[in-house]
């Protein structure tokens, strides 16, 4: 196969509308103060004046495993072969906030509020200034203001190395767990208990024989001055079996953040399952963080403040995970827009740096429900929307007035090379070609900030997204255009009125739902449209195919509770026409489907398939038994005629809403699938799961001559293969396809919509030919 460009995937979208501040998906009363739970440690330590670091310690030690109720040191196990929705997705959970730590026992001696400094830093300047200022504005503080204020508050008393670790550790202790044990280091040198095993590298390994657990020390950097701890401490929940370096060449044992290794370790940084999600290096002093730490991509938490950090590495975006992220009380300037690309962000705290302004990369974070930014030189605009109108409203402000980045390099065409087949009649003209163009196009009254909050308000508006996507068609000028997700009034009073000044005649059907609504309601409800060139295609025929009206009429469906219980509320529909080329009179069937998106459903997809391949072998038939078409082009002395369905070339594409490995791609492409298959989950659907299911047809996806694209759908939480182009391939070959998008643009990316893709589909564009 060649590569050569292809047309450009729609125009260069101008400067984006300037909109004010919008607010964002959820509600920003979510986690308004769960932070502060972290924190009610050094409250009961103030309210009941416990010792202070000062007071003698003796060696204990302390033993516990992650509480289950704590999501920052337990290991989420959660994983499904099912898809999540495309276009439609649930909203993510609410941050648990660390509730485990809200009914802590008092703290330990080592709990304290640390070194007391006695002169002011530039920090404590700045804080006492802004301080000033508020007081000296009229009114009381506003609710975000008091959050800001108390989370920034309860951050500078937590400056005790590894105080979040340490406070997991009290809580659990407090449940009188004594399994999976992590032991805390003695900044002098002596463990807590337990043996010391010395390792390469002068790491010293403390372990408790049958718990798990690590925390590391660096001997010569052991005692610094004002008995702060420079060694880094990793929850876990399994015993560590070795242990590595991570600070590579030009790192500084006493001034770099070193990351334990182990072969958990080892396999979460491969993307296997790890059993710890946590890493705490607060609290020591650090100058550098090796980019190694960012290795460690299934991290969810991860705690670096009260170091002497003045930059943070852009490898952090590797840590796609992260739910919280601390970098309070360091000396950073600015945060990196690679932080953007941190889309599960719940809590990013920033108190006390020296950061002048905020990337407007950061208005991707959708979900974040608190961004800490007191003490922090912030510009006016920033600083008082965040304090009257919260995190949410920054973000938003962020979002919006993000540059728009440069658009993608074109797709390359990737030429298919033929598949073989035998020269029936060496004298006949070439085989005729067409092109077939397929895109869920993400209907209007789906795309809300609710489910699209990475994407800039002005992107996801309907008006910009359709034209770029009128746009897209125009420059590929395919011959068949399959859209999905369209509704009733925009095909006629925009698609439907544009394409056919560019010889496009259409057919359009929306969802079963229809039927029972009028009027506008009945307008905006979506379906599948079906477009084709008239100078070279000619209409027979036009079907829409109902699949829970088509379950009603099967007999094997008619005493099966999961029918009605499960195929009857999915009411996506296909749009099946028959077409007949007007130069050769070859005919062809085109089935323009949009299977159920809910990958809680996939036996429903699997049944939704399996009636449209039967209807269409009910349809081929009698499509095969229409006599041939006469007028023909000039080289064409008869039209093709056809013995049966099978024989008639077919193209079935769409958004299938299942992944290669799915039993929908298997039952399409295999020809058949059994009886008990595990995507039917165990449910009763009449001859399909009595006797399995299959069909005639030989079909094939277009693009598994490529071994599929990487993907068709991008979401920050989804990327992968949804939408397909399959064909009868003892009828049909391929000749051409649009390839893939740029990986570099993709690199800086979260998810569609965005300013140059209107759908959070990709388009996919085939050439067929006729045998």
């Amino acid at each position: 196969m060649s590569y050569s460009p292809s047309p450009s995937p729609g125009p260069q979208p101008a400067s984006p509308p300037h909109y004010g501040h919008s607010p964002g998906p959820g509600s920003q009363q979510q986690g308004q103060y769960g932070s502060a739970a972290r924190y009610n440690l050094l409250k009961l330590q103030q309210q009941n004046n416990y010792p202070s670091i000062g007071h003698h310690l003796p060696h204990h030690q302390f033993s516990y495993p992650g509480p289950s109720a704590s999501p920052a040191y337990t290991h989420s196990n959660h994983h499904h072969n099912s898809l999540p929705p495309h276009g439609h997705h649930s909203p993510a959970p609410p941050n648990p906030q660390l509730q485990h730590l809200q009914h802590a026992p008092p703290p330990p001696h080592h709990l304290s509020l640390g070194n007391q400094n006695q002169h002011p830093s530039s920090n404590q300047q700045q804080q006492q200034s802004q301080q000033q200022q508020r007081d000296s504005n009229s009114g009381p503080l506003t609710q975000w203001q008091q959050q800001q204020v108390s989370l920034a508050n309860l951050s500078r008393q937590a400056n005790s190395p590894h105080h979040h670790a340490r406070a997991a550790h009290l809580a659990t202790r407090s449940q009188g767990s004594s399994n999976n044990a992590v032991t805390i280091s003695d900044p002098k040198g002596a463990s807590f208990g337990g043996p010391k095993t010395p390792f390469a590298n002068g790491l010293v390994h403390h372990r408790k024989d049958g718990s798990g657990g690590i925390a590391i020390l660096r001997p010569e950097s052991a005692g610094p001055e004002g008995g702060v701890d420079r060694s880094s401490s990793v929850a876990s929940t399994r015993t560590v079996s070795s242990i590595k370096d991570p600070l590579g060449s030009g790192g500084s044992p006493t001034t770099s953040a070193a990351v334990a290794g182990s072969a958990d370790d080892e396999a979460g940084a491969a993307g296997k399952e790890s059993s710890w999600t946590t890493i705490d290096l607060g609290g020591m002093n650090l100058k550098n963080v090796s980019v190694e730490l960012f290795r460690y991509t299934f991290l969810t938490t991860l705690y670096i403040p009260h170091n002497a950090l003045t930059s943070i590495p852009s490898a952090i975006s590797r840590l796609i995970n992260l739910t919280q992220l601390d970098v309070s009380s360091n000396k950073l300037s600015s945060l990196p827009p690679e932080l953007g690309l941190l889309t599960q962000l719940r809590e990013l705290l920033a108190f006390d740096n020296h950061i002048t302004s905020l990337p407007p990369e950061l208005g991707t974070l959708h979900l974040l429900d608190v961004l800490g930014v007191e003490g922090n030189p912030l510009p006016e605009t920033m600083r008082s929307l965040i304090e009257k109108e919260g995190t949410t409203a920054l973000i938003s402000y962020l979002r919006d007035s993000c540059p728009v980045p440069p658009p993608p390099p074109e797709r390359d065409w990737v030429t298919v090379e033929p598949d073989s087949f035998p020269l029936l009649n060496p004298g006949k003209p070439p085989e005729a070609t067409f092109s077939i163009f397929t895109y869920n196009i993400l209907c209007e009254w789906y795309a809300t900030p609710q489910m699209y909050g990475y994407t800039p308000s002005w992107a996801l508006q309907w008006d910009y997204r359709k034209e770029l996507i009128l746009q897209e068609i125009l420059n590929y000028s395919p011959d068949i255009v399959c859209l999905q997700e369209l509704d009733t009034e925009q095909y006629e009073e925009y698609f439907s009125e544009a394409l056919s000044g560019q010889d496009y005649n259409g057919v359009h059907y929306p969802k079963s739902r229809a039927r029972t609504m009028s009027g506008d309601e009945k307008r905006h409800v979506d379906g599948c449209a079906t477009f084709y060139k008239a100078s070279k295609f000619a209409l027979v025929e036009q079907q829409v195919l109902e699949f829970n009206q088509i379950a009603l009429r099967r007999p094997d469906f008619k005493k099966t509770e999961d029918v009605f219980n499960r195929v009857m509320i999915k009411d996506t529909v296909a749009v099946v026409t028959l077409l007949e080329h007007r130069d050769s009179g070859a005919r062809l069937i085109v089935a323009n489907a949009h299977i159920t998106w809910d990958p809680e459903y996939r036996d429903v997809k699997l049944v939704q398939v399996a009636m449209l391949t039967d209807e269409l072998n009910r349809i081929s038939n009698d499509f095969a038994k229409l006599p041939p078409r006469l007028n023909l082009a000039e080289g064409y002395d008869a039209a093709p005629t056809y013995t049966n369905g099978n024989k008639i070339p077919t193209v079935i594409c769409g958004d299938f809403n299942s992944v290669p490995e799915s039993g929908v791609y298997e039952y399409l492409v295999r020809g058949n699938v059994v009886k008990d298959h595990p995507d039917f989950m165990n449910h009763t659907y009449g001859k399909y799961t009595s006797e399995g299911m299959s069909h005639s047809m030989s079909i094939k996806s277009a693009y598994s001559h490529v071994n599929e694209l990487p993907f068709t759908n991008f979401t920050p939480g989804f990327l992968g293969v949804l939408d397909y182009i399959f064909y009868s391939a003892n009828s049909l070959s391929v000749a051409g396809l649009l390839g893939e998008v740029d990986q570099d643009y993709l690199a800086s990316s979260v998810g569609w919509p965005s300013a140059h893709f209107p759908s959070d589909h990709l388009s996919l564009l085939a050439e067929l030919k006729f045998r």
